[in-house]
């Protein structure tokens, strides 16, 4: 209804409630009209002119309406309570899309439905617009999402701090099946989750020089000066609990210049160099992972890392003064730093240099607040892996904390000499300084010399870290090293990614498995159920349809859902063995080209997963896969019996798609060499068996879902040890068995090449000159082997179902939830405080 001056005003029976709540009603009505007025007053636009994107982003906004009022409770509570708090600290936070998952967690997918339907929309069409959040690669990132939706739902005062990276890590895309990188545009139509913060913004400091000036005192005190600064920007976004008030934030930095415009400059003429400064600045926040096989790349990572843990801990300072005032020695009482990985080391040196220059505050009791808030995650066991920065790269860009980072280690020094007398070889492995050639400063024993807490993320991988890689560091203080073995969120991987999976189980025992996944173990009568088997398979078989026409849209690679979806999808890296896949797809073709017959069960091989730019074999890895797809898929004796498919441009999206799908989960990592891995969670907990080596979290899943569930290969790490101290001899495989030698030789002879001569010759050199250090030659006649034992397994499907149903069975432990608790009651000391809200609806 319209007055006489042309504005809309309500309808004298419509009813008050609904007109002035319906930003936070949760039924149809309330959702319809609030879409429709972020349609119009948002987005001005109306039915004619909008686009699947209006209707993406006016769909957010109804969510973002009804996350604000519980997410400012949630900070008001914290405050009021005097909650300790949990900061997160990740190079990575791999959300995906966050559509599905917001509406789950809010509990409001089916209404959200009814209401999209009675406009004549689509859920499925809306969730299709949003694109993935360039936050992340692989498992690293992945693994903190999943530990921010698990605080949440778990009611724990939490926070992720992390870096907005304008065009994440590269978009993938195939060319002649090599990996092209091109930028990943995720935020060229905005980001309708997250809320810049820009009156919140901090200085970070580059360059300079330090000077030594005197105080009133004649203390020698030392002053950072001559530096440059760049303004580091928060844009929050909430993660909300499941079912609950609680939406914690992830805050994000986004580099500013802070010369944006040089307009001098600029008057003269030249155009460039006005905005030179800006665009200098501002690169830190563009691209993660820059390609550091150059210095320039060198440099701009190390500045990355600095700026992120720069602009957080200065956020946590100033949350805690806000409170506490100047009180610094209640910090460890109310922050817990949790470094996932060493990427965000440099954190100790950081707060050091604000509690002793910024806040006065003397050396010990710095270094007393800083190891008693700080805890580390370790995530390698490849010493490559662990990071080293050269001194001079600190000396130019932060030549006070090297300073610091130089009294730390002096002074650990001589701890460690004190308990190790005379012992200079324990005294040069302990050291943060690592001697010999270029001085390189050991980010990983910053990280364990500054923390209370080093944890490995899996009960493997904490042994390997207490017997190898930090060995010295635990006879030194073995008090600090625990395992908290990784988990993933059942929401995400089972609830959202598998609603059919998800609601067969529902419908048998209740819904408590998604918030108490232990819950699970009550499917285990329904394994040898006939009927419950038969609706299982069904579900696995739509799964695999879906997948199918995705694989048909993405690559034109047209394969059947009746074959056995076969599938390795991860980050590209030697040690993790796609190159093992490879070989093993290569000795099936060449069973199948010298006997057409040879009776298998069809399989379809899929891998995915993206390398780092200037990583070279991994590369050439996915080249290999891709040629190896191009001359089995085109070949008509083979047919439909194999099929090999590389998914360009791996995502989360395409994970929630492909891991429901997947008949046999390839988790055949070298022994000793996974720390954990958590893509072996998501395809067994949506029924996919696994084969695998004994490595990272691959043990303790055996043990869970029972080793004849379970297809082991591989020598352990303790027979690959004395393998190498007896001396590896990989030839050895190839001359002594003759299906490795057949597919060595058909790669040497550049069968795959398609014109291009000696392209694999680095890999075949990699595996028989120079030492075959990942041992694929010493583990394929057993992977081989029990690849023959799946194809035999899997035509009995009533035995293959029930191995499957327990699988999702006995996946209780991997939660992320359990993997939480036990950080929160065993390292953070942080409890759960629940949220009141008390006029949501």
């Amino acid at each position: 209804m319209t007055t006489s001056n042309g504005s809309e005003r309500q309808d004298e029976g419509s009813r008050p409630s609904l007109w002035q709540d319906y930003h936070k009603g949760m039924d149809v009505d309330s959702l319809i009209l609030s879409f429709k007025n972020h349609m119009k007053y948002t987005m001005a636009k109306d039915h004619y002119t909008a686009t699947d994107w209006d209707h993406f982003y006016s769909m957010s906004r109804i969510i973002m309406d009804r996350l604000i009022e519980r997410w400012i409770a949630t900070q008001q509570t914290y405050y009021n309570t005097d909650a300790k708090r949990v900061y997160y600290l990740s190079l990575e936070f791999l959300v995906g899309r966050l559509l599905g998952n917001n509406l789950i967690n809010l509990m409001m997918m089916d209404k959200a439905r009814a209401a999209l339907h009675r406009m004549s929309l689509d859920m499925e069409d809306l969730r299709n617009v949003e694109v993935d959040a360039g936050l992340g690669n692989g498992g690293l990132g992945r693994l903190a999402a999943c530990f921010l939706d698990s605080m949440a739902t778990l009611e724990l005062p939490g926070y992720g701090y992390g870096i907005r990276y304008e065009f994440g890590i590269f978009r993938q895309i195939l060319r002649d099946g090599f990996q092209i990188e091109v930028p990943d545009e995720w935020l060229r139509f905005g980001n309708p989750w997250e809320i810049a913060r820009p009156e919140s913004r901090f200085e970070v400091k580059f360059g300079g020089t330090v000077e030594n000036r005197p105080t009133k005192n004649n203390v020698i005190n030392p002053v950072w000066v001559n530096y440059h600064t760049v303004l580091g920007v928060p844009y929050d976004t909430p993660v909300p609990g499941y079912n609950n008030n609680t939406v914690n934030t992830l805050r994000l930095w986004s580099a500013k210049s802070s010369e944006e415009f040089d307009l001098e400059i600029f008057n003269d003429g030249d155009y460039v160099a006005a905005v030179e400064n800006k665009n200098l600045s501002e690169v830190i926040s563009k691209v993660l992972y820059p390609n550091d096989n150059l210095l320039s790349g060198k440099e701009l990572r190390f500045k990355q890392e600095y700026f992120f843990v720069s602009c957080s801990l200065q956020d946590i300072v100033r949350r805690f003064k806000k409170q506490h005032g100047n009180h610094f020695e209640r910090f460890p009482d109310k922050v817990a730093v949790q470094l996932n990985d060493t990427h965000p080391a440099l954190g100790i040196a950081e707060l050091m240099r604000i509690l002793i220059d910024d806040e006065n505050i003397p050396y010990e009791k710095a270094w007393e607040i800083t190891q008693g808030s700080f805890a580390y995650t370790n995530h390698t066991l490849l010493p490559e892996a662990l990071e080293k920065w050269p001194v001079p790269i600190f000396e130019k860009i932060l030549p006070r904390h090297i300073q610091i980072i130089y009294e730390i280690n002096r002074r650990f020094m001589r701890d460690v000499a004190s308990r190790f007398f005379n012992d200079r070889h324990k005294l040069a492995n302990l050291s943060l300084i690592e001697e010999g050639g270029e001085k390189q400063v050991r980010m990983a024993h910053l990280a364990v010399v500054g923390s209370h807490s080093v944890n490995g993320v899996a009960a493997l991988h904490t042994e390997l870290l207490k017997s190898h890689v930090l060995r010295d560091f635990y006879e030194y203080c073995p008090h600090k090293f625990n395992n908290k073995t990784n988990g993933i969120t059942q929401r995400r991987w089972l609830l959202k990614a598998n609603p059919g999976l998800a609601s067969l189980i529902s419908d048998h025992i209740g819904t408590g498995w998604i918030t108490n996944l232990d819950e699970l173990r009550k499917l285990e009568p329904f394994a040898d159920d006939a009927t419950f088997q038969q609706r299982f398979a069904e579900i696995k078989r739509k799964n695999k349809e879906h997948l199918c026409k995705l694989i048909a849209a993405e690559t034109t690679i047209p394969v059947g859902p009746d074959a056995i979806f076969d599938i390795q999808v991860k980050r590209i890296h030697e040690y993790k063995r796609q190159l093992l896949f490879a070989l093993g797809i290569i000795v099936q073709y060449i069973r199948l080209k010298k006997n057409p017959g040879h009776d298998i069960a069809p399989r379809v091989y899929i891998c995915g997963g993206k390398s780092a730019p200037g990583y070279h074999m991994a590369k050439l890895i996915i080249k290999l896969i891709n040629s190896i797809s191009e001359v089995v898929n085109n070949d008509s004796l083979i047919g439909e019996k194999i099929k090999v498919v590389f998914f360009p441009n791996y995502r989360v999206s395409v994970a929630e798609k492909i891991f429901p799908a997947a008949d046999v989960s390839e988790q055949i990592s070298t022994a000793g060499m996974e720390a954990s891995g958590t893509g072996n969670m998501k395809f067994a907990m949506n029924g996919a068996l696994t084969i695998g080596t004994l490595d990272g979290a691959n043990i303790e899943i055996r043990e869970e879902v029972g080793a004849e569930n379970f297809f082991l290969f591989g020598k352990t790490v303790e027979e690959l040890d004395r393998l190498r101290a007896e001396g590896y001899n990989p030839r050895w495989h190839y001359e002594n068995n003759p299906e490795i030698r057949e597919a060595l030789d058909l790669l040497d002879s550049d069968f795959f090449c398609n014109g291009q001569p000696g392209l694999f010759r680095p890999i075949l050199d990699a595996l028989l000159v120079h030492g075959d250090r990942y041992f694929n030659l010493a583990d394929l006649e057993d992977y081989l082997a029990t690849q023959d034992r799946i194809d035999q397994t899997y035509r009995d499907q009533q035995a293959w179902n029930r191995m499957a149903i327990l699988n999702v069975a006995r996946m209780g432990k991997f939660s992320s939830d359990r993997t939480i608790l036990e950080y929160a009651n065993e390292i953070w000391g942080v409890k759960p405080t629940p949220i009141t809200v008390t006029s949501a609806e």
